[in-house]
């Protein structure tokens, strides 16, 4: 069920450059260990280089674009779903999905569950971890650490109502799976080098990046 007012995210990929300032600012803010990313940027590439259909020349089709991605808050979330102690929780008046970490049994269910690695073990403090929205900043007025920092502008927070309003042209696209998987709460402005959610002709150059954490997994999409 949708919270009355539900929060989320937006993401412009035909601004976002890869800088990584967003993810650097998350990780400051929640003074967070090393291999345990709220937010992530995911660098999605492919092509390469073909023959002209007169065989006279090599052309090239590669492409890459950037798409920066933390927990969407999801309106059928897949790691509250399987958590058996209900640790991981959805907030009725704002949507939010939050942790309790009293509560959180560190089984991993939620982060194999979640097709976006929303969830990460934290194995310092014992428990799963995840973003949650920078709630005491939204309670302030403020925006999440990770909106605030972009140089580029190319991430917002609000009310999901108030983002469609706001940014009516948006779609999906690789990596991200389709959306009818969780609902997220995320809109995204694609770019010129956009590929379709679940096409198979790119894959995430910078996987390493985000499996610190996990290290036995690799893939090539999410989902």
């Amino acid at each position: 069920m949708r919270a009355p007012e539900q929060y989320g995210f937006y993401i412009d990929t035909s601004k976002c450059t890869g800088c990584k300032t967003c993810q650097i600012a998350c990780k400051d803010k929640n003074d967070l260990p090393v291999g345990v990313n709220y937010r992530r940027v995911y660098e999605y590439g492919g092509g390469g280089y073909r023959v002209n259909d007169d065989n006279s020349i090599e052309v090239q089709d590669v492409y890459a674009y950037y798409t920066s991605i933390s927990c969407n808050h999801c309106s059928k979330p897949a790691c509250v779903k399987v958590c058996p102690t209900g640790a991981m929780h959805k907030r009725r008046k704002d949507g939010l999905v939050l942790v309790d970490k009293e509560a959180c049994m560190a089984c991993g269910r939620c982060h194999q569950a979640c097709p976006y690695d929303a969830p990460q073990m934290d194995f310092e403090a014992g428990h799963m971890t995840k973003c949650d929205g920078c709630h005491e900043r939204i309670a302030e007025g403020r925006l999440p650490v990770c909106v605030e920092s972009c140089p580029m502008r190319a991430l917002d927070f609000a009310p999901m109502s108030v983002l469609k309003a706001r940014y009516p042209d948006t779609t999906e696209l690789a990596p991200l799976p389709k959306h009818s998987l969780t609902e997220p709460n995320l809109l995204i402005k694609g770019n010129k080098h956009q590929r379709a959610s679940g096409a198979g002709d790119g894959e995430v150059l910078n996987w390493a990046e985000g499996l610190i954490n996990f290290p036995w997994e690799k893939q090539g999409s999410l989902g």
